[in-house]
């Protein structure tokens, strides 16, 4: 069995790495108002090159720049769509970790008018990144899902007098995802990852009854999510990988949402236009690989085995065996490796050093060429 030439490759990673401390310094410096936006920039591309040398070295073929140039995963995208706005959340958060559960009550964010795209967002990052690897990598950026621009604060976080119906908001925010989807594949990207938290959400009994208390029906905001991702990326290029990665909640070793996939699983694999998923089966919360069935030939399931919520470090013979559970739904050839989430998804909450991510790393690569060949 050969490794992948092309993405999702047979070790992969799903994105954010942990900031070295002058990164996160800088970050939260520039936030209040000590450092300059030019300067912040300079400190985090200084770091880049050798973030992306690192997985060079260990053998990823499918390379990030750590999410550095970012304070988290979602909001610096988001927040550069004209008319979104953070407003104090409604609606607490509960956190679980080993410890039990912790509640929050993170800003959330809403639509006050019309949405617009105001220049490319991560094409300037995605230039850098390509100028920092190698001729042997593939370049990958990540961007959050459209639907978290939804889920969170539903129908009244929506201007009624922008969007007199939900389905002119849905058409305006899928145009302006491929918008940045065309300016990307523009300047060269071809490995392109959507970070979706809420089709994995759907999955909770209790997140189904937030959307209900929201005026949704759980299994038809899943069509509807569908469609607008499945309109998102319309038109991208035909040699251009689009993967999804679904996470449950990660910040600090804590997650927010529980229960297998099950009840999304035949719309999620089979009827979302995306070639890759990066799917979260680090713990029992995730459930079993069953749901894996409905998977079409020709997609990739890149499983989330090794944790990124603990510094533990599985042994090889522990992810082997998962994997060859997994085997037994999918076909080998469908399946790859990479740990369960990104190792920060921000300039706080990670749950392990440096080096303890390095080792995962590390595991992950190993373990996919003894399975899979190199």
């Amino acid at each position: 069995m050969s490794e992948r030439n092309k993405p999702p490759f047979r070790a992969d990673q799903v994105g954010s790495l942990i900031r070295p401390d002058n990164v996160r310094a800088a970050r939260k410096s520039f936030e209040a108002g000590q450092l300059s936006e030019a300067e912040l920039t300079q400190i985090q591309q200084a770091a880049i090159p050798g973030i992306v040398k690192l997985q060079e070295e260990l053998g990823f073929k499918g390379v990030t720049d750590g999410e550095y140039n970012r304070g988290g995963w979602q909001r610096d995208f988001l927040l550069s769509f004209e008319n979104v706005e953070l407003v104090p959340s409604k609606v607490p958060v509960r956190f679980h970790n080993s410890e039990g559960v912790v509640l929050q009550q993170p800003p959330t964010m809403a639509i006050t008018g019309k949405l617009s795209r105001r220049k490319p967002i991560f094409v300037d990052d995605f230039k850098f990144l390509t100028s920092v690897v190698s001729s042997k990598s593939t370049p990958k950026i990540t961007i959050p899902s459209p639907t978290l621009l939804h889920f969170r604060g539903g129908r009244d976080a929506i201007d009624k007098v922008a969007y007199p119906t939900i389905e002119e908001f849905y058409v305006d925010l899928a145009r302006i995802y491929r918008e940045e989807i065309a300016d990307l594949a523009a300047a060269g990207c071809r490995y392109l990852q959507i970070d979706e938290t809420n089709l994995a959400y759907l999955c909770d009994p209790t997140l189904r009854d937030h959307a209900r208390s929201l005026g949704e029906d759980p299994d038809q905001l899943l069509r509807t999510y569908a469609k607008l991702l499945n309109d998102v990326i319309a038109g991208k290029p035909d040699d251009m990988t689009i993967c999804m990665h679904l996470c449950r909640g990660n910040y600090g070793g804590a997650w927010v949402a529980e229960g297998g996939y099950e009840p999304v699983a035949e719309v999620l694999l089979a009827d979302i236009n995306v070639d890759g998923y990066f799917m979260e089966f680090d713990s029992d919360r995730a459930g079993g690989f069953q749901p894996l069935r409905f998977l079409p030939k020709g997609k990739t399931v890149v499983l989330g085995l090794i944790t990124t919520k603990s510094g533990a470090l599985e042994t090889s013979e522990s992810i082997k065996a998962r994997i060859n559970e997994a085997a037994k739904v999918l076909p080998l050839d469908q399946l790859a490796l990479s740990p369960q989430c990104g190792f920060a998804s921000g300039i706080e909450g990670m749950a392990m050093s440096i080096d303890q991510q390095i080792a995962k790393l590390k595991l992950v690569v190993e373990v996919a060429r003894d399975v899979w060949g190199d």
